[in-house]
């Protein structure tokens, strides 16, 4: 979607970012929570450029995830991906996770649902991206506005969270605060030119 912003639009955007202080991992609340699960990528190194297959230049298909340090007492873990360099009011989610068992472990490539193929019994556990939709949504930044980083976040909480509908950014964070016990940050890059 944002492909078609002409690349002269995007350029004249590119001092619009929000930067990690936006990030959900980045609010006050969570701000003396330890950062130490380790969250990485077989696909791309931190702060490195993700392949194009994950975005939507390519398959837009999810990458693989693997962690390691989730406390012993963590009762939840929660993946938010958010691009802090999108031209939007609030950073973009790209995904919301919130069921993942709360223990080491990761995802394979692809294991979030893409916004192509989404089915009910696909999204278990699936929060609404800023488009709304249950699923992945790959990175698709302007033309001409620079390389974008996208956080994968990984919050371990100490009770699970109970949401009243299928949970946006604004109610997972207020879910999340005074729970957090834990967190894990990966940041990968795209840029499309």
């Amino acid at each position: 979607m944002l492909q078609k912003i002409p690349a002269g639009l995007g350029r004249a955007l590119q001092n619009m970012r929000h930067g990690p202080d936006e990030l959900a991992s980045g609010v006050p609340a969570f701000e003396n929570v330890p950062e130490v699960i380790g969250l990485t990528s077989p696909a791309f190194a931190t702060d490195g450029g993700m392949p194009a297959r994950f975005t939507d230049d390519g398959e837009g298909i999810s990458p693989p995830l693997e962690w390691v340090g989730v406390p012993p007492e963590a009762e939840a873990l929660v993946l938010m991906i958010e691009d802090m360099d999108s031209p939007t009011p609030k950073p973009l989610v790209h995904a919301i996770l919130a069921d993942l068992p709360p223990r080491d472990g990761g995802l394979p490539e692809g294991a979030l649902p893409g916004s192509d193929h989404v089915h009910e019994n696909e999204t278990l556990g699936m929060g609404r991206n800023s488009f709304l939709r249950r699923a992945y949504l790959p990175p698709d930044p302007p033309r001409g506005h620079g390389p974008h980083r996208y956080a994968f976040q990984l919050f371990a909480l100490d009770s699970v969270p109970e949401f009243r509908a299928v949970p946006g950014r604004r109610a997972l964070l207020e879910a999340l605060e005074g729970h957090v016990i834990a967190r894990g940050l990966l940041i990968g890059t795209y840029e499309r030119r």
